[in-house]
């Protein structure tokens, strides 16, 4: 739905709400963006499936509470961080048209973490694109991608990622990301970059450095 737009311009929250796993001020840990100061909301629901999902407690939007869009915003404005980080769970499951909107409206650069299994909506500085072979993305993710970001436990993920990278601009930043806990996939992933030096390998620098 598009939002009705004030005198000045500037779309106004229609009274939205979105089940909210959790709001956080700390830095992006992963991609292009690490060790950038970022609000964190992430959304409840996912039908993804990772077997490896670090956070299994997103998947069911009905055991989480709803927060309306203008509380968001406001959240994430008095936090006065470099961007803010809409994730999940999921986010894509949710029409994001107004809180990317409102967030950008209080001056926010907004990004957005996704696997691109459902319709993409919402409008973003940075989207992480990181595609799960347990749910096929939807077309309409890959024209809006900034990064791929693809976790790896096995080698058949590796082949997932070389699938979906065909599918984007070369100059697409591109990373190999360890699945946390699996001391296998770091082997495997390092020594694949070493061969294919238009991969890079993504940490999760927040879990090594102990921060949220």
């Amino acid at each position: 739905m598009t939002n009705p737009m004030t005198e000045a311009g500037q779309p106004r929250l229609l009274g939205a709400t979105l089940p909210v796993v959790e709001t956080f001020h700390s830095v992006q840990g992963e991609g292009t963006w690490t060790g950038t100061s970022a609000f964190f909301i992430r959304l409840a629901g996912c039908d993804v499936g990772c077997p490896w999902c670090d956070t299994k407690e997103s998947w069911n939007p009905r055991r989480h509470p709803h927060w309306s869009v203008a509380d968001l915003v406001a959240a994430a404005t008095a936090a006065q961080p470099a961007i803010a980080i809409i994730t999940g769970g999921e986010p894509l499951m949710h029409d994001l048209t107004e809180l990317s909107q409102g967030l950008q409206a209080n001056g926010l650069p907004v990004h957005l973490e996704t696997s691109g299994a459902h319709p993409f909506s919402g409008r973003f500085q940075w989207v992480t694109f990181s595609p799960k072979p347990t749910k096929a993305p939807h077309a309409s993710i890959y024209p809006q991608v900034s990064e791929l970001k693809v976790v790896v436990a096995t080698p058949a993920d590796l082949e997932w990622a070389e699938a979906q990278a065909a599918k984007l601009p070369a100059s697409t930043p591109k990373f190999l990301q360890p699945a946390w806990g699996n001391p296998d996939s770091y082997a495997l992933i390092f020594a694949y970059v070493l061969k294919q030096p238009n991969w890079r390998i993504s940490l999760q620098t927040h879990k090594f450095t102990q921060i949220r």
